[in-house]
């Protein structure tokens, strides 16, 4: 069985100091994918760039040092690698990368939060758009894809703790959510909603300001995204929610033999 790790670390290094790297390291994935590494190539410390036993690659932002970035450490060396969807404002933040594999493609995506200012929403619901016209032109090609990553919107109100509070915060809001309507209603498949349809507090990312993780008041915003052709070959998925570091969790996806 092949395993899939997907997990926003909030800062690479941050978590590598704290040992977290290494706890989900000794799990032995198959293919770990991070989100928001926050650094630099010359930032980082050897055992982060090629840790024994992985190919490592990197997606870093070209504008702003100590944001967004994104990382895919596997055991096989895939056939291609791919850090763009062609369109420069969206790709200098280094916020996608792609490996191919002989019988599937993998995406790691770490989509813009949206907050802050009005700007950053447009930016956030563009990236969405091109996001998805990316993936129509990729699966006219290839039919077995795997999306994951921070897609930063909880998709339903089962996704997150407190629904009625937040229907007016960016991560649900109504134009956001409507995005991910017309994302799934393209054939794109929530694993985790796939295997746990009416699933409660099942959540991802907590507030650590507040201390919510300690009284679970959080989010689902970090997914697994299946095209159907793909789906027939997952096996399980689970959210790792003992796995600390991060004010995110990773997640595990399990493919079949």
């Amino acid at each position: 069985m092949k395993t899939i790790v997907s997990w926003n670390v909030n800062g690479l290094r941050s978590v590598h100091r704290k040992g977290h790297f290494e706890e989900v390291l000794k799990d032995n994935p198959d293919i770990l994918c991070v989100q928001e590494t926050k650094s630099l190539p010359d930032q980082l410390p050897d055992e982060l760039k090629s840790p024994p036993g992985y190919h490592s690659y990197f997606h870093f932002p070209t504008q702003k040092k100590g944001y967004s970035g994104v990382a895919i450490y596997t055991k096989e060396e895939p056939i291609k690698v791919s850090r763009d969807i062609g369109i420069e404002l969206m790709d200098q933040e280094g916020r996608l990368i792609m490996v191919e594999y002989p019988d599937f493609t993998l995406i790691n995506c770490y989509f813009p939060n949206g907050g802050g200012a009005p700007e950053r929403l447009r930016y956030k619901l563009d990236f969405y758009d091109y996001f998805l016209e990316f993936l129509k032109k990729l699966h006219a090609k290839q039919k077995n894809i795997l999306i994951c990553g921070d897609f930063n919107v909880a998709h339903t109100p089962i996704d997150l703790a407190r629904p009625r509070e937040n229907e007016t915060h960016v991560g649900f809001l109504l134009i956001e959510r409507a995005w991910m309507d017309k994302f799934i209603s393209a054939k794109w498949v929530d694993v985790f909603r796939h295997f746990y349809p009416d699933k409660k507090e099942a959540y991802t990312y907590w507030d650590m300001k507040s201390f919510a993780r300690e009284r679970n008041v959080g989010w689902r915003i970090d997914y697994f995204f299946s095209s159907p052709e793909m789906l027939k070959n997952i096996k399980s998925i689970e959210i790792l929610t003992d796995i600390y570091g991060s004010d995110h969790c990773p997640v595990r996806l399990v493919l079949k033999n």
